[in-house]
């Protein structure tokens, strides 16, 4: 659990650890490999959002994962892309984010990943949260917690023993 005065801190920044949908660029999962290969290119990501034709959001996709159907024994060839379907190759199961001010949540995840995707009860896509959104509101509780608060050592019964002689 988040301590409360480092909370209240951070949502006191103006930053929004969600970007929304309409900035982000995701993929159909009935769009061609070869085609989302080249929009991960374009768009220099290595992961993107995987949505349906409802905007709701089924899984991600990389570049790493297409270009694992391109390696053959003897070389790299095109050639599967083309009759492969985001479905067919996409990442399932993927932890969402349901609530995009649950921070605890959020930095729980962000470990692992670089971005959580955002739905809302209906799975329909709203955005991410990044690490980097998340980490702009850290750099901004550093900077701004004794603004507001006086932090204090806690008390330590060990250290007084020691001192002590017990």
């Amino acid at each position: 659990m988040i301590d409360k005065p480092i909370e209240a801190v951070l949502r006191k920044s103006e930053r929004q650890p969600m970007i929304d949908a309409d900035l982000v660029a995701t993929v159909n999962e009935n769009a061609k490999l070869s085609h989302s290969f080249l929009v991960l290119t374009k768009v220099k990501y290595a992961k993107i959002p995987v949505l349906n034709n409802d905007n709701q959001f089924k899984g991600m996709l990389s570049l790493q994962m297409i270009t694992e159907k391109m390696l053959t024994n003897e070389e790299i060839s095109s050639e599967p892309l083309h009759d492969l379907l985001v479905k067919d190759v996409m990442q399932t199961g993927v932890p969402v984010v349901k609530d995009p001010d649950d921070i605890e949540i959020i930095m729980h995840y962000l470990e692992d990943e670089n971005f959580l995707p955002v739905v809302d009860d209906n799975n329909k896509f709203l955005g991410i949260c990044t690490r980097r959104e998340i980490m702009k509101q850290f750099n901004y509780l550093t900077h701004n917690f004794t603004d507001n608060y006086v932090a204090l050592p806690a008390y330590n019964r060990n250290e007084d023993e020691a001192s002590s002689g017990k």
